[in-house]
């Protein structure tokens, strides 16, 4: 799915070849400051690298719109961003943004279900806890249908049961849905129970 050749960005990162295969729950881990986030914002074209080839499916993804690779692509950054409005208006917005197709009420309820938030879809979202906006923000990506997912932390507001039981749901539903989820983690438990492929990044390139 994803291939890096010669992939630099400034000192922060070096990736002399690398596969991220379609299909799987792959998690990369390292030390805080390793360029685990950078490898995520580039697989997202958030940023270029500063030289070498990163590939999607075979194609470069130099030569893929931003735009539509972020359709395909959804970025779920550490602190994602919440919007002014409802529970509602926040789930919806990623469809809007992505110019797809509104869902009802009862979609939007199974997947409040899926990520554990047990929230009115009139409840002012600014008033949630930090763990419930992570948990609402990923329930928006969800909605947004993508072929893959790209999570920077996604469970780093949660406690452990609540982590355990959001984290069973989204590999459930990627593993079913043949989607391919791509997440920075610091848990060792989140990357040893739940990823198919460990990817740990050491001093900005990969280990082993």
């Amino acid at each position: 799915m994803f291939r890096l050749q010669e992939v630099k960005y400034k000192d922060i990162l070096y990736i002399k070849n690398l596969f991220i295969p379609k299909g799987k729950i792959t998690a990369i881990v390292g030390e805080s400051g390793s360029g685990k986030t950078t490898l995520l914002r580039l697989l997202n074209k958030l940023i270029s690298p500063t030289c070498g080839k990163i590939f999607y499916n075979g194609k470069p993804l130099d030569e893929i719109n931003s735009i539509e690779l972020r359709r395909s692509v959804v970025m779920l950054p550490q602190t994602p961003p919440i919007f002014a409005g409802t529970v509602r208006d926040n789930l919806l917005i990623g469809l809007k943004f992505s110019e797809k197709p509104i869902v009802g009420d009862n979609k939007l309820l199974e997947t409040l279900n899926m990520v554990h938030l047990n929230k009115p879809l009139t409840e002012d979202a600014e008033k949630l806890s930090g763990g419930e906006k992570q948990r609402l923000a990923l329930g928006r990506i969800i909605l947004m249908d993508p072929e893959v997912f790209l999570l920077d932390e996604p469970s780093s507001a949660l406690d452990e049961d609540t982590e355990k039981a959001v984290m069973e749901n989204l590999v459930r539903y990627t593993k079913a849905k043949d989607k391919t989820l791509i997440m920075v983690t610091h848990s060792t438990k989140v990357s040893e129970v739940f990823s198919d492929i460990i990817i740990e990044i050491k001093k900005g390139t990969v280990a082993g």
